[in-house]
């Protein structure tokens, strides 16, 4: 999942990440709306190499991404999470920064009331799919997607599983048991280029419910084999996804057709561009 969010008319290009279940920012187009810099990647450079020097952690731990430039292309940018990007907001002099400091609260605020009741997500998902120009049934499956993968992530969180590498290697583990592939392969074979596209946006209806089904055997497993650590729900993994890659191969022999495939739905961006286009 992906957006840009606006701020006083300027831009700042921001990323969720669903594994760590966070928002990424982009510190340089921070830096341009609070400095109003003609270069806001100088500026952020020398207030870098300042802050480093002074030993701050928090430019210590920041990340690097690849975002859409204003040329069309994805390049890499320093990124911050909505706690280093506060942060941040206090070594920079603008009088902009408390206005700034609001929307950021605004935004951790909507997110706090989501996970405090779960349907003001699922509504701004569903309206955010529909918009995009998903069917009903295809959303459905993917709100219950992702409630599933919320259910498999918080168990894993609380059998001692790390966010972030750990996460990567289980899921990658699941859908290989499951599909034959990896993520990375998956996006690939689907033509999916760029970092903001979501692998399971672009899935069958099919992909979803085989997805659904290696993730939840994997939470039912670890649930009963009372998986502790990394290498336990491994195993774990390996194993709920074998249970939804052998349940793939008998409907494949029965039905004679594949599960993956290539489809995407880029067509529906292009769709609702090519109609926004003709509303104007």
């Amino acid at each position: 999942m992906s957006n840009i969010k606006l701020f006083e008319e300027k831009s700042v290009r921001s990323v969720y990440n669903e594994q760590e279940e966070k928002w990424y920012f982009s510190i340089v187009d921070v830096v341009e709306v609070l400095t109003e810099s003609p270069n806001p990647q100088v500026y952020w450079r020398v207030l870098k190499k300042r802050l480093l020097a002074e030993g701050n952690q928090t430019v210590t731990n920041c990340n690097g991404l690849k975002m859409l430039a204003i040329d069309g292309k994805m390049r890499m940018t320093d990124v911050a999470d909505t706690e280093q990007l506060l942060r941040l907001i206090q070594s920079i002099p603008s009088p902009k920064a408390e206005p700034f400091k609001q929307w950021l609260a605004q935004v951790g605020a909507e997110r706090i009331a989501e996970i405090e009741n779960p349907e003001l997500a699922q509504a701004r998902i569903r309206a955010t799919y529909k918009a995009k120009g998903y069917s009903d049934a295809w959303i459905e499956k993917r709100i219950r997607g992702i409630q599933v993968r919320d259910e498999l992530t918080n168990e894993w969180k609380n059998r001692g599983v790390k966010e972030g590498k750990e996460y990567s290697i289980l899921t990658a583990e699941i859908s290989k048991a499951t599909f034959g592939i990896i993520p990375s392969e998956y996006k690939s074979l689907k033509g999916l280029t760029k970092t903001s596209e979501n692998l399971r946006d672009h899935m069958t209806d099919l992909e979803l419910i085989f997805t659904m089904l290696g993730e939840a055997s994997t939470t039912e497993i670890a649930k009963n084999k009372n998986a502790q650590g990394f290498i336990e729900n491994h195993k774990a993994a390996k194993a709920g996804g074998t249970v939804a890659g052998n349940a793939r191969k008998e409907l494949e022999k029965k039905s004679g057709a594949k599960i993956v495939t290539n489809q995407n739905f880029k067509n529906l961006d292009s769709a609702k561009e090519l109609k926004d286009n003709i509303d104007l």
